[in-house]
């Protein structure tokens, strides 16, 4: 049985919790139509109280932003390691605190005449707010906090805290109902003890409960952006303000640092880490140095204005899950385009995200153009300079395998990587184009019984080692085409025997009587009607088709499952599951784990698409089940 107050008592709610809300909103709104907008602002303590929790949540969203942005983090992050599914899922209601302390504000301002009325500022209320912290509110989280790591409330409440490896903004929010509860009256005395002298202030309230939220946030941000210059110039300046590297050994060591923003009260009482100092020196120190150096990096790029948003540094608990389009998507295509304006005029590829496999660290790079771009032909040498300064960039760092992602590989734009190859011919990176898997995983896909099958996007690479692997098989082959050269040319490569598999066909309808459709090139709903009642498409098109028969099922983009012993692992790859990854990605992965010293551009070799595959299976890494009924 758990202990009392750990759960929330709304819980059962789900995100419809925020329901809770709705009395507030109704009586500010009430508020805003019939009375004076100022004196909404002064007298509507729904309105203020709703305004501060926005505020609340902004603030602990800002910071989660920036510390996923590690294109500008990454040489100051304290604990390597990153954060996995596990991590979020635990901390994905972080934010009950605020509906809490929301419903207590609103009781308190019910049952307290003193908190009516107040003015917008006032001096001496600023400063007794602060006496009143330093002298109650400090001491008494300290204290409170070393009772919490005591063996029965560190079992039953504490530890939820702890449990999360990576210190996160949101983890300040990760703690049980009860730790919330204590919290909430630390916070209360110098609001209520300020209030009750008869100097509060409605910007008191505003500016002491955000810069609470601001230095919670910053001691679990696992970045360090304060400077050790400060505190050489200043050494007072460290009992007076923690820093995140003195607050991450309390995480990893946990039997000191328990202060709440102010290390003097874990000088006092002799809990003060002896490394505190000279850790947060050493990493101040190599902030802005290069550091490790990845050893697989897949270099991406954005999708759309939508899928844009589908990355950490943006919604974290988003882009934990396969994106789908969310109506509140349509809120950020304002940034998306500011983004775009911006990125296509300054930026060059820049991290995203990264985890770690048997000790070596993999990375994903994005290029800073969207998908139609790719489709501009007076964009197209600026997206080569792009991807062959990110291959230059690895090259220099060090890394061992980088690898294309869809467009990035594109046969009209660079010939599936060959232009770089050919042009530096001494790169000790590896460029892999991973289509080879992606074949494998698509025909592995295709059931062993099947006698015919219709292939459009027939002449392209991948196209060709498909079709030129399923007439081995002794497979029936409808190659979509209107060039007679370029099939022709396909079908001499193919065993003599085996030549009489591929035929060309130039419309749809030829293959009406065919149940498996595998689709290279984008088709339209129209289209897509030639197929039978019971027809599976699958696809390595981008983006995918419209899901647009009923009575069809749709595979996904050729993907695998990353091993099980992956770490680190915190964002989905666009719309593939968790643990799941693009079969050109996976095709870098195996090509990192097998130690091949090869290019894998241009033309697919038909004769390694069993080698790749078994490699694959070898190293653990898993085909996944796309089959789905629309």
């Amino acid at each position: 049985m758990a202990a009392p107050l750990t759960a929330w008592p709304w819980e059962f709610l789900g995100s419809c919790k925020y329901l809770l809300f709705g009395p507030l909103i109704g009586k500010a709104l009430y508020s805003i139509i019939h009375e004076d907008p100022l004196k909404v602002l002064m007298n509507s303590w729904c309105l203020n109280i709703l305004i501060i929790c926005a505020l609340r949540g902004l603030v602990h969203q800002l910071w989660s932003s920036y510390t996923n942005m590690l294109f500008l983090t990454r040489t100051r992050r304290i604990l390597q390691q990153g954060v996995d599914f596990k991590q979020i899922d635990k901390e994905w209601d972080w934010d009950n605190f605020i509906i809490l302390q929301g419903l207590i504000a609103s009781t308190a301002r019910y049952l307290l005449p003193f908190l009516q009325n107040l003015p917008l500022w006032n001096t001496v209320g600023f400063i007794s707010t602060l006496v009143l912290h330093v002298g109650v509110s400090e001491p008494l989280y300290y204290w409170m906090h070393r009772r919490f790591h005591g063996n029965y409330f560190f079992e039953n409440y504490h530890s939820l805290h702890h449990s999360s490896p990576v210190p996160q903004p949101f983890t300040a929010g990760s703690v049980t109902l009860l730790e919330h509860l204590v919290l909430s009256a630390i916070i209360g005395i110098p609001v209520l003890g300020s209030t009750l002298m008869g100097c509060g202030s409605i910007f008191v309230i505003y500016g002491y409960v955000l810069v609470f939220d601001f230095l919670r946030c910053l001691g679990h941000s696992n970045v360090e952006v304060i400077s050790h210059k400060l505190f050489e110039k200043a050494p007072f300046l460290r009992y007076l303000l923690y820093t995140p590297t003195y607050h991450s050994l309390h995480h990893t060591e946990m039997d000191t640092n328990f202060c709440l923003f102010m290390p003097l009260f874990d000088a006092v009482g002799k809990t003060l880490n002896s490394k505190s100092w000279g850790l947060h020196k050493e990493i101040s120190l190599n902030a802005g140095q290069n550091g490790r150096a990845p050893d697989f990096v897949f270099l991406a790029h954005v999708v759309d204005l939508s899928s844009a948003v589908h990355v950490p540094f943006v919604l974290r608990s988003f882009s934990s899950l396969p994106f789908t389009m969310r109506f509140f998507v349509v809120g950020f295509w304002p940034g998306s385009i500011t983004a775009m304006l911006a990125m296509w005029a300054w930026a060059k590829a820049f991290l995203i995200t990264f985890y770690n496999l048997r000790g070596r660290l993999h990375q994903t790079w994005a290029v800073p153009r969207y998908g139609f771009q790719y489709f501009l032909p007076f964009a197209l040498d600026g997206i080569n300079k792009q991807i062959e300064q990110a291959i230059l960039r690895a090259d220099k760092m060090g890394v061992k395998v980088i690898s294309l992602a869809a467009l990035n590989k594109n046969e009209g734009l660079n010939g599936g990587g060959t232009l770089f190859v050919n042009k530096h011919p001494d790169l000790r990176v590896r460029v892999v184009h991973g289509n080879t898997l992606t074949a494998a995983v698509i025909l592995n896909e295709i059931p062993k019984d099947v006698e015919e099958v219709f292939l459009s996007g027939a002449t392209s690479k991948l196209g060709r080692a498909i079709a030129l692997y399923l007439c081995r098989r002794k497979v029936r082959v409808l190659m979509l085409t209107l060039s007679t050269e370029r099939f022709q040319k396909i079908q001499k490569e193919a065993p003599a025997d085996c030549q009489h598999y591929l035929v060309q066909v130039t419309k749809y309808q030829a293959a009406r009587n065919c149940k498996a459709w595998i689709v290279g090139k984008w088709i339209t709903p129209r289209e897509q009607r030639w197929a039978p009642s019971g027809a599976h498409f699958h696809q390595f098109v981008v983006p995918p088709i419209f899901h647009f028969r009923r009575d069809c099922t749709y595979g996904d983009l050729a993907a695998m499952r990353l091993p099980d012993d992956v770490q680190g692992l915190g964002s989905c790859e666009y719309t593939m599951d968790r643990g799941v990854v693009h079969a050109c990605h996976a095709g870098g992965v195996v090509h990192l784990l097998e130690g091949w010293t090869h290019h894998e551009v241009g033309a697919l070799d038909v004769d390694r698409i069993d080698v790749v595959w078994k490699a694959a299976l070898k190293h653990g890494l898993k085909p996944v089940s796309s089959s789905k009924v629309n």
